[in-house]
């Protein structure tokens, strides 16, 4: 579940994200508290029991993990420059 030291703060999506990454790995029966908190909007706890459609179902997509193996990391400049924010002229 934790994915933050491995890519970033990704705020909103970051409950579901670790969630996705556990259900990757989990196994029938297993437990899972999801919890996720908004500054000053809240928080959310979810308690997911994992069932056996885990295991016909999970393979039906990449991992999260080959998701992020698979990325290109970018500097700040470079990220700034695609986004508009810095313009070369």
């Amino acid at each position: 579940g934790l994915l933050v030291p491995v890519i970033g703060n990704t705020y909103a999506g970051a409950a579901i994200i670790g969630l996705t990454a556990v259900l990757d790995i989990a196994e029938p029966g297993d437990r899972i508290l999801m919890v996720s908190f908004g500054s000053g909007a809240g928080s959310d706890a979810f308690s997911i029991t994992v069932t056996d459609a885990v295991l016909e179902r999970r393979d039906k997509a990449p991992h999260t993990t080959d998701y992020i193996t698979r990325r290109t990391q970018i500097d700040y400049a470079t990220y700034a420059r695609m986004r508009g924010k810095l313009v070369m002229k």
